[in-house]
């Protein structure tokens, strides 16, 4: 098989276009599949820190004499709220200098965060240190999906996207087992909870180093050589592996781009898919964080011990990589928007089972149920995020969409033990799986993604 670079001294969109239908050509991930499991690592610290905070906020609330609801989850809140401004903030920048460096900034502040985490005298320190670990948290869920969306092929974008996820998402199943060996038992267990998770960061960030640029990027900012580089190196992967690839098919790509990159997603159809992307997310967060961030401690306050509410978790959170492995193998077969909604309905039933609290056998399949659902749901929702917008504001959009919805969770994390002390523990929980149901009604009325080219949806 012949390769051409196709780059010359031409029309730079043209060059671009040509640069892109190479990409576009090759059906198979053919880059080294370390680099998917370097991804992976980082994306477990992510899911290992949404989780950690949740199992260890019985002990911290105990050790800093928390009480009231506000009180005990104002670090949960301000979390979150760091969640938003990363996204955001990080987000538009790496829209404007590009997605490995930025990779490398927010896994850096992850890491320098849970480290902090585990320092905290008091709940101003904490929620200070939970500010800044939020900040790359949130940035990086945002940076994952647009990096791997925009080296992925097409009919395999889903796929591929969940094998990632699938690496960290064990994160969130192993956070519960990890924190009952450490925080019932140790009055500085859940200090060590954060400072494991800071060293898992600290290697998802040199391991980092060896990730290459995204050519979608390069080619739109006019770094023709260095997007030409990446999909030459790809195209020989192809070949190592026998894969004889189709003639390339240019179409138009729009080489537009922005001092600011928000002003792209003002029109149309953007200003729409943000709303309905934004709803979406806001309306899941309110149960995911919900369920995250305080059922140890509300199932705890039901009788049963620390360790016992953790345990119940911990069997659950085998539903996680469950979920992830189940949805990699439909995430391109079928239509995003109805595997969105299937996934919500799965996290309706979970938080119907918790909130019948009849024994503990009940408990545990509810939570494993739940965290099934969140398996399901998270990275296909994600990467249908991230496909929506145009690659000049891919980060931004996905960023504004994610952040707003994080909202929500700050909403739920705080609201949920206030509603279930002025109604019931079932309401409560009932409540928070209809939040749910809502998002995937609301994802329904999105444009169809699915095997479709980047600049195909986002055109």
């Amino acid at each position: 098989m012949e390769i051409r670079a196709e780059v010359g001294a031409g029309d730079p969109r043209g060059d671009a276009d040509a640069i892109l239908a190479r990409l576009d050509r090759i059906p198979v991930w053919t880059l080294p599949r370390s680099y998917l499991a370097i991804i992976g690592v980082g994306y477990f610290f992510t899911f290992f820190d949404i989780a950690d905070i949740g199992y260890a906020m019985p002990a911290i609330a105990t050790e800093f004499a928390l009480s009231g609801s506000e009180a005990l989850f104002v670090a949960l809140a301000l979390g979150l709220v760091g969640y938003v401004a990363g996204s955001i903030v990080i987000g538009a920048i790496a829209d404007r200098v590009g997605r490995y460096r930025t990779l490398i900034v927010t896994l850096t502040l992850t890491a320098l965060g849970s480290f902090l985490d585990a320092t905290a005298t008091g709940i101003v320190s904490l929620s200070l240190w939970r500010f800044v670990t939020g900040f790359g948290v949130g940035a990086d869920l945002n940076l994952v999906s647009t990096y791997i969306g925009e080296l992925a092929p097409a009919g395999k974008r889903g796929r591929i996207s969940n094998l990632t996820f699938l690496v960290g998402i064990l994160g969130q199943a192993l956070t519960p087992f990890i924190a009952l060996a450490l925080v019932p038992n140790y009055p500085w267990g859940w200090r060590a909870l954060f400072v494991i998770g800071g060293l898992i960061a600290t290697i998802g960030v040199l391991a980092r180093f060896h990730l290459p640029e995204s050519p979608r990027w390069l080619a739109l900012h006019g770094r023709l050589a260095e997007a030409d580089a990446v999909v030459r190196r790809m195209e020989q992967g192809a070949a190592a592996r026998g894969i004889a690839l189709p003639p390339p098919q240019p179409t138009a790509v729009s080489t537009e781009r922005h001092a600011f990159p928000f002003r792209a997603l003002l029109r149309p159809p953007y200003g729409a898919r943000l709303a309905l992307l934004a709803a979406m997310w806001f309306c899941w967060y309110i149960g995911n964080y919900g369920f995250l961030g305080d059922a140890a401690t509300l199932i705890a306050a039901q009788g049963f011990a620390v360790g016992s509410s953790l345990l119940f978790l911990g069997v659950g959170a085998l539903g996680y990589p469950l979920g992830a492995l189940l949805m990699a193998l439909v995430a391109d077969r079928i239509e995003r928007r109805i595997l969105i909604f299937a996934s919500t309905v799965v996290w309706l039933v979970g938080m119907l089972l918790i909130g019948l609290n009849s024994n503990e056998a009940v408990l545990i399949l509810g939570s494993f149920v739940a965290s099934l659902a969140l398996g399901l749901y998270l990275q296909v929702a994600y990467t249908y995020t991230a496909e929506l917008f145009p690659t000049r504001a891919r980060s931004s959009g996905f960023a504004l969409s994610d952040g707003i919805g994080h909202t929500g969770g700050a909403l739920g994390a705080l609201a949920l033990p206030g509603l279930i002390g002025a109604t019931s523990f079932f309401t409560g929980f009932l409540g928070i799986g209809l939040t749910g149901l809502l998002a995937g009604l609301i994802a329904l009325a999105g444009p169809r993604t699915s095997g479709r080219r980047l600049e195909e949806v986002s055109s």
